[in-house]
């Protein structure tokens, strides 16, 4: 009897543990997704005010970045404000501009990245073709279409600074939905701007040249993408796009 009793001690204690883990971790997540949200309004306002003055605005006092840009995905109504500096700090408030990319709504390669739950979870909804739109700080919009949508490992993943036609890279960690952040896999939506956009045709996995308008990958590691048909349901494709 004694050892049923030990054995139900031990049991609530496991229980009561789960659940303290349980309510940490959505109270964590609540946090970030307010901070996410709570930043984007004060990003908006900083924008109307870069805009305006045709200068730099601070979003809050002692920010160590600003926003650079405003990203629109009207398919998925989703409306963003850009940061500066791709750094973790950055980040939790937004998505940001990696430093060493191009320009936003500028010739080559301009890459954003944003967390997989919050800022970019939208891209989980995102088909060839749809339509994205950089909007610059002298109020100039360049429109993109989506070209490629891959996953990929991080370690695998080269992304060109330098293309033949004016390029717009979002990057995430992929699965979305997982319960343990930073994982190996990489979601990396890929849009040229409209006035540029060639033919697109379907082919096998490729390995990309250097400094072209592709990702390298190894051959081992092929990439899969999502045509509009299959966005419907989700499904993901063993088949890439290029341009022809």
């Amino acid at each position: 009897m004694r050892a049923l009793v030990n054995g139900r001690g031990a049991l609530s204690i496991a229980v009561a543990i789960l659940v303290a883990a349980g309510g940490v971790m959505l109270g964590n997540g609540a946090y970030l997704y307010g901070k996410a949200q709570i930043g984007q309004w004060l990003l908006h306002r900083a924008w109307s005010r870069t805009q305006a003055s045709r200068r730099p605005s601070a979003p809050w006092p002692r920010a160590d970045t600003q926003p650079v840009a405003r990203l629109l995905a009207p398919a998925q109504r989703v409306d963003l404000l850009v940061l500066a500096g791709a750094s973790g700090r950055t980040l939790a408030w937004g998505p940001a501009h990696l430093d060493n990319s191009a320009m936003l709504g500028a010739s080559g390669n301009a890459v954003v990245s944003a967390h997989r739950d919050t800022h970019f979870r939208f891209l989980a909804r995102v088909a060839i073709a749809d339509r994205l739109i950089i909007e610059r700080a002298d109020g100039t919009r360049v429109a993109y279409r989506v070209r490629d949508i891959a996953i990929v490992d991080a370690s695998m993943l080269r992304l060109p600074r330098d293309t033949a036609l004016p390029t717009l890279t979002l990057v995430t960690c992929y699965p979305f939905d997982a319960l343990v952040p930073g994982g190996p896999l990489r979601y990396v939506v890929t849009a040229d701007a409209e006035d540029n956009l060639p033919g697109i045709r379907a082919q096998g996995a490729l390995m990309g040249p250097v400094g072209g308008n592709v990702f390298i990958v190894s051959i081992s590691a092929p990439l899969t993408v999502r045509t509009r048909e299959a966005s419907r349901d989700g499904r993901l494709l063993p088949v890439r796009y290029s341009f022809a």
